[in-house]
C-alpha cells in the first residue's frame, strides 16, 4: 500500500515536470506560481514580526531609545545589505563592504542583547 502511494506521488510530480517542460508557456506559469509562493512566504514574515512586536512592545520600550535606535538601525542594515547581496558581490571591495556591514549588524544586535539582559 505504501509503495503505491510513493509512486503515485511520484508519477504526479513527474507529470508536473513534463508540463511545466514541454507545455508552451509553463516557464512562466511556474514563474507566476514561485512569485505568489514569496509573497504569502513574506506576508507570513511581516505577520510573525508583528505578533512579535505585539507580545514584546513593553521590553523594547524598556531598552530606552538609543538601543531601541539601534536595535532598529541593525535590523535594518542587516536586511538591506541582505537583498543587495548579489550586486555587492559584483566588485572585491562590494563583498568587503557587505561581509563589513553584516557583522557590524551581527555585533550591534549581540550588543543591545547583552544590554538587555543587563540590570
Amino acid at each position: 500500500m505504501d509503495r503505491l502511494r510513493t509512486a503515485r506521488n511520484v508519477a504526479i510530480v513527474a507529470l508536473i515536470a513534463a508540463a511545466v517542460e514541454f507545455l508552451p508557456g509553463g516557464g512562466r506559469a511556474v514563474e507566476a506560481f514561485a512569485a505568489a509562493l514569496w509573497v504569502v512566504f513574506a506576508a507570513g514574515l511581516a505577520f510573525f514580526a508583528y505578533r512579535l512586536y505585539r507580545e514584546r512592545h513593553v521590553d523594547l520600550y524598556g531598552l530606552g531609545d538609543r538601543h531601541r535606535a539601534l536595535l532598529y538601525g541593525a535590523i535594518a542594515i542587516g536586511f538591506v545589505t541582505a537583498a543587495a547581496q548579489p550586486r555587492m558581490w559584483h566588485t572585491a571591495f562590494g563583498e568587503f563592504a557587505w561581509f563589513a556591514l553584516i557583522g557590524l549588524a551581527a555585533y550591534t544586535l549581540l550588543a543591545v542583547y547583552r544590554y538587555s539582559r543587563t540590570y
